[in-house]
């Protein structure tokens, strides 16, 4: 029951936030998936995990609230806990593993100076507030709510560097601005240091090491310093700093910085009043002041992961007065700019609000991980400036190849000739001699599997993006499968057989797409036959794929056989993971006994889905690996198929909610196939330029095309007589002409025009089926 409440809320915040103007920011909700709980989601994966603060596109900084550290809460943030720990200045979207950043963490007070942020079942024992959920209101570039312990309103937007927030204050002799310098998702900052450098303001740095968890409990390596400089409205007199003593011994991993005996530690931290600079293990910065009724106290941070300098700089740039309201105002702005991108018209309130706020999740990495100046911490712990391209940072390789990648060449191609110039350059500067999968402020994490980085380059290429060295790309590209690969046995053998042999055979088929590109002929031969590994755990008797071991035998068939969660396959199954062979679907449906056999089995997949489309042993949506499958109908002359199961998915497994979202954001993959299906287009194959058709949700779709990247301006789908009943395409035109293929091409679309389909309530049998 609280969980529909939680629907319903969240629903009825929506419907208040777009009572303003129609813009496309006024559709963004910010709470959709902005939840971590396993009970919802029914498995220990979750839910959505997104957080609800301000940011803006692509930006550095993400001012939201936090009300958990620890577990697998990488968001930092979960809508069901009823207390806030603070409000931090760096966030992750969607992502598991413990999570890292929620640095910087600021905290409204009054009374007594608490040192430890208390718990989410004991929020008393420290500085954390009990807040009035009525109050919380989150829209793209601001939040805001009501913290009840001292009576005390938060509210929060951002720049692309920086962040601002007002606090209006009760009548008190005793209110306080806190922030936690330790703080860190998923563990704490190793070391901190804090300087007073006028009566207004603060600088200092945090350094983040796998030593204090964050990113897999340090198992992800994220090594990263996030550099700080904040100013006050009102005047630094009563200020000072606590410093808890964290013995030389202890390990302070996740679980460590959990326990009760590192939270009494903390609890019990020195308080040294009118200190001008500490540097220490565990520190927190506070300025007290009395403050009438109502009164307004603001604070303003840039941040940067170079230098004080480089904050300094971002601050002074982007916010330079006290007007909150302005701030505000650049925010949406910026976000009206972006998602104006696309342009949908038709959809109900609640498919446009789930769309927009789609984009809006797509929009928030890649993010800039360079200064205002073009300067960036690079691989080498060196300070670079960057030529002819924007230096970004998180790659969720393993999930955003699929669709969030995709999109984005088509809305923002020049961020992914940033993306591959980025991962390129960060392989030069750590003098590595391979791609990274997932990366993380430089961290080569090596989460997840595969070579994704290799799909993207590969993608970006093939569709005209190419404002990268190439021979670069792909001298890493062939490093990157020939050290993560099938090897000589032409399978990958161990507990992952499945799930690695398939995503390894599709990027070694990518490799193949850059050696035909450069004319290496040698090259193009041999990673094409290598694209042909998936066959080598093909099981003909068994008529499904299977993990091989070491010495070539079959692993034990399961009693449950390819419904047997993670035999031989990561975070699935293998009916799941079976279906990914997007360079070579002919020969995936050969092995499989042909078409009719292949559209039997994906009917019975995608039938046993449950309604609500949560995690399951079928089509499981709330899990990547899936993402491509309802396209395979297109390429099995059923076209109408795809239209049913694509506008299915939309409509059961995305909702404008906090449970909105039925799986992991995972930094933008989630929201993109939404992105994609509901305007009617969607890869099988990144690395090829097709894109399949689809039934669109919405009746007209506008996009704006960058014209550095193709003669268009703008490519319009119109999908006439469309409605939640005539989800069948019936007929189509391209550029006025009759058009019955059920695809088109990439430089269709970047070239400009329109695509007009003609919508039906039944299935047409005829159309699409042109090769």
């Amino acid at each position: 029951m609280r969980f529909k409440c939680l629907l319903t809320f969240s629903a009825i915040l929506s419907g208040a936030l777009m009572a303003t103007a129609q813009t496309p920011a006024s559709y963004v909700n910010p709470f959709i998936g902005a939840s971590t709980s396993t009970k919802a989601a029914g498995t220990y994966h979750g839910l959505g995990k997104t957080f609800p603060g301000a940011d803006t596109p692509f930006g550095m900084v993400q001012v939201s609230p936090n009300t958990i550290t620890g577990g697998d809460n990488g968001s930092g943030y979960s809508y069901e806990h009823t207390s806030i720990e603070g409000f931090a200045f760096t966030q992750m979207s969607g992502i598991g593993w413990y999570g890292d950043l929620g640095n910087f963490l600021v905290m409204p007070t009054a009374g007594k100076l608490k040192t430890s942020a208390g718990t989410v079942d004991h929020p008393e024992g420290g500085y954390r507030s009990v807040y009035l959920k009525a109050s919380e209101k989150a829209s793209a570039g601001y939040y805001a709510v009501k913290l009840t312990d001292n009576n005390i309103k938060a509210e929060m937007t951002a720049a692309p560097h920086s962040g601002i927030l007002r606090f209006t204050f009760p009548q008190n002799k005793q209110s306080r601005i806190q922030i936690d310098l330790a703080r860190r998702v998923g563990g704490t900052s190793t070391l901190q240091s804090v300087k007073v450098v006028n009566d207004h303001a603060i600088e200092g740095w945090m350094k983040c090491t796998p030593d204090g968890g964050g990113w897999g409990n340090g198992d992800g390596h994220a090594e990263y310093t996030v550099y700080f400089h904040a100013e006050f409205s009102k005047p630094l007199k009563n200020y000072g700093v606590w410093s808890a003593d964290i013995p030389d011994g202890w390990s302070r991993k996740r679980e460590d910085v959990e326990s009760t005996k590192y939270q009494a530690q903390i609890a019990n931290a020195e308080i040294i009043k009118q200190v001008k600079e500490k540097e220490g293990k565990h520190l927190g910065f506070y300025t007290e002041f009395t403050t009438q009724a109502n009164e307004q106290v603001l604070m303003k941070a840039g941040i940067s992961f170079i230098s004080i300098d480089g904050a300094r700089n971002n601050l002074s740039k982007e916010i330079s007065d006290w007007n909150f309201d302005a701030v505000h105002q650049r925010a949406v702005a910026l976000w009206n700019k972006a998602l104006s991108k696309v342009a949908v018209v038709g959809g109900t309130k609640e498919e446009k609000t789930v769309f927009y706020t789609s984009m809006y999740h797509t929009m928030i990495d890649p993010r800039v991980f360079e200064d205002v100046d073009g300067r960036y911490w690079g691989g080498d712990g060196k300070a670079h400036t960057s030529n002819g391209f924007t230096k970004r940072t998180i790659f969720s390789g393993w999930d955003v190849f699929r669709s969030q990648m995709p999109l984005q060449t088509i809305i923002n191609p020049a961020l992914v000739n940033d993306m591959v110039n980025s991962l390129v350059t960060l392989a030069n500067e750590k003098d590595k001699n391979y791609l990274e999968r997932w990366e993380l402020l430089n961290s080569y994490s090596g989460c997840m599997l595969g070579n994704p980085a290799v799909s993207i380059i590969a993608d970006a290429y093939t569709k005209g993006i190419r404002g990268f060295d190439l021979k670069k790309a792909y001298e890493l590209s062939v490093n990157s499968v020939e050290k993560f690969g099938n090897g000589d046995k032409g399978y990958t053998p161990g507990g992952l057989s499945l799930s690695y042999t398939l995503e390894y055979a599709y990027t070694d088929w990518c490799a193949a797409q850059l050696a035909k590109a450069l004319g290496n002929n040698k090259d193009y031969e041999k990673y094409t036959q290598r694209g042909q590994a998936y066959k080598n755990i093909f099981d003909k008797d068994k008529g499904w794929f299977r993990p091989r071991e070491g010495n070539g035998d079959w692993a034990a068939w399961p009693d449950s056989g390819r419904l047997k969660a993670w035999y031989g396959t990561m975070e699935s199954n293998p009916y799941q993971q079976g279906w990914f062979v997007p360079q070579d679907v002919p020969g995936m449906v050969k092995l499989m006994g042909g078409s009719q056999k292949v559209i039997a089995d994906l009917n019975n997949f995608f039938e046993k889905a449950p309604q609500d489309m949560m995690w399951n042993d079928y089509y499981n949506h709330a899990n990547e690996p899936v993402h491509h499958v309802p396209y395979l109908y297109n390429r099995l002359a059923a076209p109408w198929l795809t239209q049913k199961w694509t506008r299915a998915i939309c409509k059961r497994a995305y909702h404008d909610g906090v449970l909105g979202l039925v799986g992991n954001e995972d930094v933008g993959q989630m929201s993109a196939w939404y992105v994609l299906s509901a305007i009617g287009i969607h890869p099988v194959c990144p690395g090829d330029t097709r894109q399949e058709i689809t039934s669109p949700v919405f009746n007209k779709v506008s996009i704006k095309l960058d014209n550095r990247y193709g003669k268009g301006k703008l490519f319009t789908i119109l999908a006439a007589n469309n409605s939640a009943k005539n989800i069948y395409i019936q007929s189509a035109q391209l550029n006025g002409k009759p058009y019955n293929k059920c695809f088109i091409d990439y430089k269709d679309i970047v070239a400009g025009g329109t695509l007009k389909l003609q919508m039906g309530a039944q299935p047409s049998k005829t159309w699409g089926l042109a090769n």
